[in-house]
């Protein structure tokens, strides 16, 4: 009898042993362990992180985090940090949060345009996804990679295509990097090689002229006349006597950093670079700007005419006026002046 109930005791104290780790797992790996109002939190894992930096950026997000820090020594989390962009939804467990911050990095999308230079595409991109905008810019600039790929240094801004990219969060620079030349040469087709062709300019030359046409008039039902206009003056050695070519010219001048100019004037007209397209023939060596798609296939698309001049239309900013010769674009000119004289635009 004595020993029937030390049996029944054990027993009794086995079963509250098994509640009791019952309730335990329960609460380590099933119970909600969220402390967030919103449906859904993101945290941002960097290469080579570790379970603390991971632990620090769920804390605010965890009602128990100790319960955590078991389950996650329990899996091997700890010893197996996984880089990347994961989300945690509102009412998830121990369980269902190691799970989705050890294998389902999310993709984000990543877009950029009209970036004025490599240095500032960098900081754009750096400020989207892990890669660091120092080592961004000396990647863009490699003289090797650049040769390789038939770039120079004049040309490089135009391997990057603007529009909307899906990447990891977690991509390197030279991912990154490798990624936008894939794209580059996607972007340049059997159809746009062949309308480079027809035109007379190789891939490089038609980004920079669209470089110009996306400064001259970002209205993309304009860029194809505006092109046309380009077009016409390099058929017959015209120069391009383009403005926008003026101001970049000036801007890398000491005198005009940290300037904005707004109006072009007989001075700027003076300054001995290659980009000055009134005074040399020809594109200039290379892009002004990050042309959109818009200007790119404007200049592979242009529009047929005999035009040969165009001027800021003053009664419809942001749109022009063109002319087939140089009386008639004077007098188009001189409206414009007068409308920024009117306005007390004198540089």
């Amino acid at each position: 009898m004595y020993f029937k109930k030390i049996l029944w005791a054990i027993a009794l104290l086995g079963l509250i042993v098994a509640g009791l780790f019952s309730y335990y797992i329960y609460g380590v790996m099933l119970d909600k362990n969220t402390a967030f109002n919103n449906e859904e939190a993101f945290i941002y894992v960097q290469t080579n992180a570790t379970y603390e930096d991971v632990r620090e950026q769920l804390k605010p997000l965890l009602r128990d985090i100790e319960t955590f820090d078991a389950l996650a020594k329990q899996k091997k989390y700890i010893e197996n940090i996984k880089a990347g962009r994961f989300v945690i939804k509102k009412g998830m467990n121990n369980n269902d949060i190691i799970n989705s911050i050890r294998s389902n990095n999310l993709p984000i999308k990543l877009a950029f345009n009209n970036q004025p230079n490599l240095k500032a595409l960098a900081g754009r991109v750096s400020m989207q996804i892990e890669a660091d905008s120092l080592k961004l810019v000396e990647l863009m600039n490699d003289e090797a990679f650049l040769a390789e790929n038939s770039f120079n240094k004049a040309t490089a801004l135009g391997m990057y295509i603007p529009n909307s990219y899906e990447f990891f969060w977690n991509t390197s620079s030279i991912e990154f990097r490798e990624r936008m030349l894939k794209e580059f040469n996607r972007f340049w087709n059997d159809s746009r090689i062949a309308k480079a062709k027809a035109i007379g300019l190789t891939k490089n030359q038609v980004m920079t002229l669209a470089s110009i046409v996306h400064e001259e008039s970002k209205q993309a039902s304009e860029q194809p006349r505006i092109a046309g206009v380009y077009l016409n003056r390099l058929r017959i050695g015209m120069p391009l006597q383009a403005d926008p070519t003026l101001k970049f010219a000036a801007y890398q001048l000491p005198q005009y950093q940290n300037t904005v100019i707004k109006r072009v004037l007989n001075i700027h007209k003076d300054i001995d670079s290659p980009y000055n397209t009134y005074m040399y023939a020809g594109l200039p060596p290379g892009l002004i700007t990050m042309p959109d798609i818009s200007a790119i296939d404007a200049v592979l698309n242009p529009e047929t005419h005999t035009f040969l001049y165009f001027a800021a239309d003053a009664k419809k900013l942001g749109y022009h006026k063109f002319a087939k010769t140089l009386s008639e674009h004077n007098a188009n000119a001189r409206e414009y002046q007068r409308y920024l004289s009117s306005q007390g635009i004198n540089k």
